[in-house]
């Protein structure tokens, strides 16, 4: 028998946790379930000891808590990006997985969301039109016929292009990988200099790693146009964000629209992109709708299953 433990919620009902959780139950093995989120190690700690398998979101994991943990075999995350789990786990031979898709279409429609706002001031009409001096209205763009250069062609690039391509725009794409499916979709890999040249629209979808922080670092920045507009739905740190506040308050680009910062919200009063000029900023919430905390509950449950039945190698 193996005891699986649930340390923090998913954010969707008890009963549809109940629910998935049954077929663990009927397999005689124990699962216990935290309905309620800490960030204190030591309670993280006297949660997650004395399981075999320890499902976690978006909460860090961090080493201090790993190191302690002796009887853990798998930390199955319901999230897409693992960089908040500490890199102990690796040492101490922990088995690390995701839950990967289970947000590809509520990241790319925040990311057409954002484009849009930028394109169109909406966030900035909606506080325009209260005002009792009135001042005016703004004219936007259209993404139609726009160049989208979209930066890594996993899933959720993938489905950001074929969203950017409902709106007839054109695509570019970088990636480490170029894949057959982006190039029937009409996109076309190009160095990622060319693109940040060549795009009107910058959309990123790489994970956060040592190879990928700071890929769009001052000097790239420079190489996109003032005409252009930079979207983040990805990691934060991908980004020298000081660097892209400078950019746009200079006006060496037109806008951004960031969900994504060097830390979890709540984001330090003295950070830069928050006194930004045409930047459009979400509190980290492109994974956060309905249908995706479904979606990734479903994934990480079956994926605890397929690790109990020897099937998760």
């Amino acid at each position: 028998m193996m005891k699986v433990k649930l340390i923090e919620p998913l954010r969707v009902p008890k009963e549809t946790i109940e629910k998935l959780a049954q077929p663990i139950l009927d397999k005689g093995h124990e699962f216990v379930y935290y309905e309620d989120k800490t960030t204190d190690p030591e309670e993280l700690y006297e949660r997650s000891k004395d399981a075999d398998v320890l499902m976690i979101a978006n909460n860090p994991l961090p080493n201090e808590v790993i190191d302690k943990l002796d009887q853990t075999k798998l930390i199955n995350v319901a999230f897409t990006g693992l960089d908040h789990v500490g890199s102990q786990a690796q040492d101490k031979g922990i088995k690390v997985i995701n839950a990967a898709g289970y947000s590809d279409q509520s990241v790319a429609e925040l990311v057409i969301g954002l484009t849009l706002n930028v394109y169109r001031a909406i966030s900035q009409g909606n506080q325009d039109i209260r005002k009792d001096d009135f001042p005016g209205m703004v004219q936007g763009q259209e993404i139609k016929g726009k160049t989208v250069g979209i930066i890594g062609t996993g899933n959720i690039g993938l489905q950001t292009a074929r969203l950017f391509k409902a709106f007839g725009a054109e695509l570019i794409g970088h990636s480490r990988t170029e894949k057959e499916e982006a190039k029937e979709l009409g996109m076309t890999y190009v160095s990622l200099d060319e693109l940040l040249k060549e795009s009107d629209i910058v959309s990123l979808h790489l994970p956060l790693n040592e190879e990928t922080k700071h890929t769009l670092s001052k000097d790239k920045l420079a190489l996109m146009e003032e005409t252009a507009i930079l979207i983040n739905c990805a990691r934060g740190p991908i980004v020298d964000n000081d660097a892209l506040a400078e950019q746009l308050n200079e006006g060496k680009l037109a806008g951004a629209g960031i969900d994504v910062f060097d830390m979890e919200p709540p984001i330090p009063s003295d950070y830069a992109l928050l006194h930004a000029k045409n930047a459009v900023l979400t509190p980290h919430v492109a994974y956060l709708t309905d249908e995706a905390m479904v979606n990734r509950a479903h994934i990480v449950f079956n994926n605890t299953l397929a690790y109990l039945d020897g099937k998760l190698n």
